[in-house]
């Protein structure tokens, strides 16, 4: 919590004062005298996480290859290509598995 002198509006130090400690301005003689004990909690929204691959929708239209899935052995596999580093980097090629029973997603 940062407050600020109504005199100069500069930002205020905490200093220990006789009865309590107490709000003070390095450039004036302001003092705000501190009552009781001073917190302020704000918790920030969590923010809700997009699906890096577009979900569902975005394994319709795919092409296939003949890459073999790694748990079912399915000779045939989904991929898609997305550029997820920076330009100079190779593009990430998503695998999903053709197996409608199997389905589990890999990246290469």
């Amino acid at each position: 919590m940062l407050l600020f002198c109504q005199g100069c509006g500069n930002g205020l130090i905490v200093e220990e004062g006789q009865p309590c400690h107490c709000f003070a301005c390095n450039t004036c003689p302001y003092v705000h005298n501190i009552a009781g004990k001073v917190t302020n909690w704000k918790y920030p929204k969590r923010k809700e996480v997009d699906d890096l691959l577009g979900g569902a929708a975005a394994w319709e239209n795919v092409d296939s290859t003949a890459e073999p899935c790694p748990k079912c052995e399915h000779p045939c596999a989904c991929f898609m290509q997305l550029q997820i580093r920076t330009a100079d980097e190779p593009m990430t090629t998503f695998y999903k598995c053709c197996n409608e029973q199997c389905g589990p997603r890999w990246k290469d």
